[in-house]
């Protein structure tokens, strides 16, 4: 029985010695340019006297995808999956949100801000473009303007101005 054992447990103590192969993840530069939205949040207004909500926002899957968790003070929350998609050379957002809503928006980081795009409809049924920026602020915030357009993107309307600040110890 020991001569079984022994060859049986070197065998099992080399295979932990092998290195074991990392995920790839995705690793490129473009794959953290989002990177800065990352942490637990509380969201106001500009001047911090209005509360929004709360945001948790999660690096996942080796890198490859954020994770939103939103939760509004007024009730109602909501979840994104954001990520690079490299053949497209640009970031995605799907959100859904506990009312049933679902955006999609496209885009790519434009100077230091995260802007991303797309069509949806308005609650009254009409076409609407909605564009979303997150911009880090030298002071650690991020901004995030939710802007939409009733006429193709000729004329924007802010309908969401937030700013993000880091929970204490967070």
């Amino acid at each position: 029985m020991v001569r079984f054992l022994l060859p049986l447990f070197g065998a099992l103590l080399a295979g932990r010695a092998l290195p074991q192969q990392p995920a790839a993840g995705c690793t490129a530069a473009e794959y953290r340019q989002f990177d800065f939205w990352l942490g637990d949040w509380t969201v106001t207004d500009s001047a911090g006297g209005t509360a929004y909500g709360t945001n948790s926002v999660t690096g996942e899957e080796s890198g490859c995808l954020v994770h939103e968790h939103w939760s509004g003070s007024r009730g109602g929350t909501g979840q994104s999956f954001n990520f690079y998609d490299p053949k497209a050379k640009g970031w995605e957002q799907l959100w859904v949100a506990s009312g049933g809503s679902i955006l999609r928006v496209t885009g790519r980081l434009q100077g230091t801000s995260m802007v991303l795009e797309g069509d949806g409809v308005a609650a009254n049924g009409a076409a609407i473009r909605n564009r979303i920026a997150w911009t880090p602020e030298p002071d650690g915030r991020v901004r995030q303007v939710w802007s939409t357009s009733a006429d193709g993107g000729k004329s924007w309307k802010a309908t969401f101005d937030g700013w993000y600040r880091r929970k204490p110890g967070a």
